[in-house]
């Protein structure tokens, strides 16, 4: 499906418009609790629910299939990423209150890279079929590697663009309140605040690997791939804020996601000899999440694991 320019402006304006009304409602409050974070969570999927009913009208039962699948593949790889967003609040020891500005930003520049990487897949698609065989490949290899790590390798001190960012730019010792960056004797220094944002965007790339690929193994549209993908990455925050003291709870999640990986790994390899059903990829998906939460919750972590 083709969509007019009309409707990429007026989308993108509707998800500026809710990012800014997010915004404006959380400036006095950065802290969310945990019933104001389930609250949004609930109406960001109740949004993308409202908006799969509109591509239904708009584009019939398969379009709408695409999306329900997409963002569902997309809300289920949030999950583990928040995890890691976690993991690198902890290691800045990012106050509570300033987690939220690293969030909103993080997701800004989620929607920015995301959109560059689905045009780019999108149009390499299109042009060199034979590139959905090294997509498949990439998830594969991104789920035995998932399947073969019981917790995900987070260590700034190995990020490149942050020890590049620290070589050539000078950083204040301690946070400046919730500023990125302060001015000191007529110069810019950054601050802690600054190289969180910096790791998340940078480790969001890197996620964008893993997650372009599987979406674009559902629907190569445009279309479907980026407004699956914006419904998703909109409700990253109070997600994150929702299962922030949760996250140990789920410790078979991903497990469930390197299989999901796998499967639509094996299922981009083998689609030009057999393509299966959206409906029955839907279901799996959703069951095997089902499962490994299931898992999760009958045989929680021991205290002693927790250590």
């Amino acid at each position: 499906m083709t969509e007019s320019w009309l409707f990429w402006v007026g989308f993108n304006l509707f998800v500026l418009a809710m990012l800014a009304l997010d915004i404006g409602l959380h400036r006095r409050r950065p802290t969310m609790s945990f019933r104001q974070a389930v609250g949004w969570t609930v109406f960001w999927v109740l949004l993308a629910a409202a908006f799969a009913g509109l591509v239904y009208l708009w584009h019939g039962h398969a379009a709408m299939l695409q999306f329900v699948t997409g963002y569902v593949v997309e809300e289920s790889l949030s999950v583990d990423n928040l995890f890691v967003f976690l993991v690198l609040f902890r290691y800045f020891r990012v106050p509570s209150d300033s987690q939220h500005k690293v969030l909103i930003w993080g997701v800004l520049g989620a929607l920015v890279m995301r959109l560059i990487f689905i045009l780019i897949g999108v149009s390499l698609l299109k042009r060199f079929e034979f590139i959905i065989y090294i997509f498949g490949a990439i998830l594969i290899y991104s789920g035995i590697g998932l399947l073969r790590s019981s917790e995900p390798d987070v260590d700034p001190e190995k990020n490149l663009v942050l020890r590049i960012f620290r070589r050539f730019f000078p950083i204040t010792e301690n946070f400046e309140g919730k500023n990125f960056f302060v001015r000191r004797d007529g110069s810019w220094i950054a601050t802690p605040l600054f190289l969180s944002l910096l790791v998340v965007e940078t480790t969001d790339l890197i996620f964008a690997v893993d997650s372009i690929p599987a979406i674009l193994a559902i629907s190569r549209d445009a279309f479907i791939v980026y407004t699956s993908n914006v419904f998703a990455v909109l409700g990253l925050r109070s997600l994150y804020f929702a299962l922030e003291h949760f996250f140990g709870m789920f410790r078979f999640l991903h497990y469930g996601l390197s299989v999901i990986l796998m499967l639509i790994g094996v299922k981009m390899l083998i689609s030009h000899f057999y393509e299966a059903s959206l409906g029955i990829t839907l279901v799996v998906v959703v069951g095997i999440l089902a499962l490994s939460v299931g898992a999760s919750l009958i045989w929680p972590e021991s205290e002693a694991e927790e250590e």
